[in-house]
């Protein structure tokens, strides 16, 4: 097995796109049908020189925005930007992205975290699974997300709704990180094999295109456990809201539970839910 994986891959895919694929006059006196190093290295914005080290394997560390840009240049499917991904991680001595089994793909919860939800009431909660399936939530999680269409459909999907249903861009100023995050935690710690990954996986790529299958590529990006949404609400207008995630490994499951950043989101919560002022206190500053 050669030891320039990453380098063999970039050659070989340049070699195997023709001039007239990415727009380019085919001209005279060509060794190789495909693209020259100067071509692509135009198309991807580097130089000439730097894709040569690449290629040589005498560089094997791109960055993530020249890796986006070679990509895009090649016109790469979403296997092969994660091929290139993970043969980028790899050239630079760290791990491959595998592991050896998925989670269990579960649409049920227990009835002991049910329980639990219950006992959250008015707070809004969610239960989901691995490749983002909303599998139970509380009642205040209904209203909050309910009018602006998460739960709309039979088995509703926080991944398809967010890159697919444009009412999530309204509702979410913050969409780009919370698009990160949702991806992160799709593709984190699961085998890129697995048919369930794949199958979600090719069809945002179909639907969402670039969007989705750039960050999904992305292995520089982790799953945040922590952090805030500012949402602009069609009942309840502008509300910043923090979450915490509860993992529950065995199920391929994690509870998140939503909480108020301040007075005025603490007031928009409790008139969504009909409570008493004050029901649901803010908890503080937000976390970035």
């Amino acid at each position: 097995m050669s030891d320039n994986e990453l380098g063999l891959f970039l050659r070989t895919r340049r070699e195997s796109v023709t001039p007239a694929e990415v727009g380019l006059p085919t001209g005279f006196r060509r060794r190789t049908p495909g693209l020259r190093r100067s071509e692509l290295a135009t198309l991807a914005g580097i130089s000439v020189e730097y894709l040569t080290r690449l290629e040589q394997g005498r560089d094997r560390n791109p960055s993530p925005q020249v890796l986006g840009a070679v990509a895009d240049a090649l016109s790469l499917s979403l296997k092969d930007r994660l091929l290139l991904r993970r043969l980028t991680k790899e050239a630079d001595g760290g791990d491959p992205l595998v592991c050896a089994a998925a989670p269990p793909l579960s649409r049920t919860v227990r009835p002991t975290v049910q329980a639990v939800l219950d006992r959250l009431e008015p707070t809004p909660a969610v239960v989901i699974n691995w490749i983002g399936d909303i599998v139970a939530h509380t009642d205040g999680y209904a209203r909050l997300v309910g009018p602006i269409g998460m739960l709309d459909g039979e088995h509703p999907n926080l991944l398809r709704y967010l890159f697919t249903d444009p009412r999530a861009r309204e509702a979410h100023q913050d969409w780009d990180r919370v698009a990160d995050d949702l991806v992160a935690r799709l593709r984190h710690g699961v085998p890129l094999r697995d048919p369930y990954l794949t199958e979600l996986a090719e069809e945002l790529t179909v639907t969402a295109g670039a969007e989705f299958a750039d960050r999904f590529a992305d292995l520089s990006v982790t799953p945040r456990t922590v952090g805030s949404q500012h949402l602009e609400h069609p009942e309840a207008g502008a509300m910043h809201l923090l979450h915490e995630s509860l993992a529950l490994p065995e199920e391929g499951q994690q509870v998140v539970v939503y909480l108020p950043a301040d007075d005025a989101t603490s007031a928009a919560l409790d008139r969504l839910s009909g409570r008493r002022p004050g029901a649901l206190r803010a908890v503080g500053r937000a976390v970035s």
